[in-house]
């Protein structure tokens, strides 16, 4: 008689629920889990065993030690992915059940309408993770996900992610932890935008999120991740006239800039 599927592994892609029949084997077979992880390390890819630090530096699998990473990529599906700069990772209307993280590079996270106009709707850099809102709910995808330079992504597969599985791997709950943090984390980076762009002027936006930076970063001087396009589009705003409100500004005295490098000369008690 075959072997039944466990019920957490049913809505698993056939890689992903082998690879966890093979987990719950070797298991069967460990003295603990701790050496059955430890085996792991030593048949991790190549890609997994070179990125190891990115990988424990990601906001979705922060905590988690190399053996529990290890043991954690066979079972959550894991898939590497190179892009070179201005290829796309999603396009709008594709169908996703995967969740990417960020190993090296960037993504600019864009709407574009019929004509072209591109909203960016968030930058994204090493660490951060995207798509989980479409993977979860399986509806189209609302953005596309652009990479703004040469970039590594690992996905992982969304049901695993939130289905234990029967080999009681103890870095599931964590990764729980991990994913309502990392959402929580993007809600507020939302709210955020929606502060600049609920400002009326092209100045009071660029002034309301140039504070924002500086505040980030701690100092008058800092740099942000966007060329002038991308800040106009990411403000919203005709790049023409956020070229002109900047010169006008550093006119007045109230910034210096230099590419994407900007020194503020205003208190940062507020953006007017």
């Amino acid at each position: 008689m075959a072997p039944q599927t466990p019920p957490g592994d049913r809505n698993l892609s056939p890689q992903t629920a082998a690879a966890r029949q093979r987990r719950r084997q070797l298991l069967a077979h460990a003295a603990s889990y701790d050496e059955a992880a430890e085996r792991a390390v030593a048949h991790m890819p190549t890609w997994a065993r070179e990125h190891l630090p990115a990988l424990r530096a990601s906001k979705l699998l922060s905590g988690l030690s190399d053996a529990q990473i290890a043991a954690a990529l066979p079972c959550l599906g894991a898939q590497p992915r190179h892009v070179a700069e201005g290829e796309y990772l999603l396009l709008a209307g594709d169908v996703v059940n995967r969740i990417y993280v960020i190993l090296e590079g960037g993504v600019n996270i864009v709407q574009e309408d019929w004509w072209g106009n591109r909203n960016i709707i968030a930058d994204e850099g090493p660490g951060d993770s995207f798509a989980e809102a479409y993977a979860f709910t399986s509806q189209q995808v609302g953005i596309s996900v652009v990479a703004t330079q040469p970039t590594l992504t690992v996905s992982l597969e969304a049901n695993a992610v939130i289905s234990p599985c029967k080999a009681t791997c103890p870095f599931h709950a964590r990764l729980m932890e991990n994913l309502v943090r990392a959402l929580c984390e993007r809600d507020l980076r939302l709210n955020d935008k929606l502060s600049y762009l609920s400002q009326r002027t092209t100045r009071e936006k660029l002034l309301t999120y140039l504070v924002a930076q500086s505040r980030r970063a701690g100092s008058t001087s800092f740099s942000i991740p966007f060329d002038r396009q991308q800040l106009a589009d990411f403000l919203s705003v005709n790049r023409s006239a956020l070229s002109t409100e900047l010169g006008k500004m550093r006119d007045e005295g109230l910034l210096e800039f230099r590419r994407n490098a900007f020194t503020l000369h205003l208190p940062t008690t507020g953006a007017r």
